[in-house]
């Protein structure tokens, strides 16, 4: 994708990569790549923490991630218009789908050995970036989806355009956030990512994506959507937290009390996603930390990295998947549902 579409609107802000969001011209997005963040971790090895067994999914099974070419690719559209609603998404596809994609990525980071390593511009720019990305959506999702399934373009770029904030507010949310997974667990679902990029999807594509609405968030003032203020587990992100978390695990000496540490944000962010998450919050939160990001203070006073993985993937299905206010916005097509999920 054009890295000057995603650039806002009248904003040259030089500390923002210049790395597209997904490289065009390709069908996939090669699991070793330039801007993956380090894994420091000493690797897999006995005795382990882990996540409790039924937290894992195994791998995608590459030969169901591509849909026959006759697939009848159809826009999504909500689904989800009253409490008793959630019913169904709690029973869809659509759901199952993106918890096994969380799971996935998830586990893949975990188990992964190391690899190497403003001004505000008002209401009228943000709407004329948007504008700008809602019109040119299509082609960017295009350049990478094989010409065999160009009929799964307008499907899966509706997520791409849902997960960039709402032009009408100017917010942006986990729900936001929700929607750019489903427009990975598209793209996983058509083959255009495959099993062998589970970590450059979180380290390549998810973070470039991170770096994105930071940039937004800061040159536009978003508001958060839907935010439980100092209850909630930050304003805008959730899912970094859970991978950024797993990346952490049997790290020999960073341990879950050292993010409140500025000298060990300040030293070790560039190489762990959890880490680069708590300076964003510092340097757009003024006050003492434990006021003004109590929940992740007190996730701080955790022992090990694997219960704080454990412990936000359970908050995030509760705080996040199974919220009115947050699915309600959701959309289901071909690719993710909202019918039930079958037995066998």
């Amino acid at each position: 994708m054009s890295s000057k579409l995603l650039e806002p609107a009248g904003a040259h802000l030089s500390s923002g990569s210049s790395e597209p969001l997904v490289e065009p011209g390709r069908g996939r997005v090669g699991a070793r790549v330039k801007g993956e963040r380090g894994l420091q971790a000493s690797g897999s090895a006995p005795g382990r923490s882990k996540m409790a067994e039924g937290e894992r999914q195994p791998p995608p099974d590459s030969s169901e991630e591509a849909p026959p070419a006759t697939q009848n690719f159809i826009i999504p559209k909500k689904e989800i218009h009253t409490v008793p609603d959630m019913g169904k998404w709690k029973r869809s596809q659509a759901i199952e789908k993106l918890v096994a994609l969380l799971n996935t990525l998830d586990r893949w980071i975990d188990e992964t050995p190391p690899v190497d390593q403003p001004s505000r511009f008002g209401n009228k720019a943000y709407r004329t970036w948007y504008a700008k990305l809602d019109e040119e959506a299509e082609n960017l999702v295009a350049t990478v989806v094989p010409t065999h399934l160009a009929a799964a373009v307008p499907e899966v770029a509706v997520y791409l355009k849902e997960s960039v904030g709402n032009s009408t507010r100017i917010d942006y949310g986990t729900g936001h956030e929700a929607a750019f997974a489903a427009f990975l667990c598209c793209l996983c679902k058509i083959g255009v990512l495959r099993v062998d990029d589970q970590i450059a999807i979180v380290f390549k594509v998810f973070n470039r994506y991170l770096e994105v609405m930071r940039k937004l968030q800061k040159t536009y003032r978003m508001e958060p959507a839907g935010s439980q203020g100092v209850w909630g587990l930050d304003d805008f992100q959730f899912l970094p937290f859970i991978w950024g978390s797993s990346q952490l695990i049997d790290h020999p000496y960073l341990e879950p009390r050292h993010f409140v540490d500025e000298k060990a944000v300040n030293e070790n962010h560039k190489d762990y996603m959890f880490l680069e998450c708590i300076l964003f919050i510092t340097e757009m939160k003024t006050g003492p930390f434990a006021e003004h990001s109590n929940q992740l203070w007190n996730i701080s006073a955790v022992p090990s990295w694997s219960k704080v993985n454990q412990g936000l993937i359970r908050m995030y299905k509760a705080e996040c998947l199974e919220k009115f206010p947050v699915i309600q916005h959701f959309k289901f097509g071909s690719l993710l549902p909202i019918h039930p999920v079958t037995s066998g």
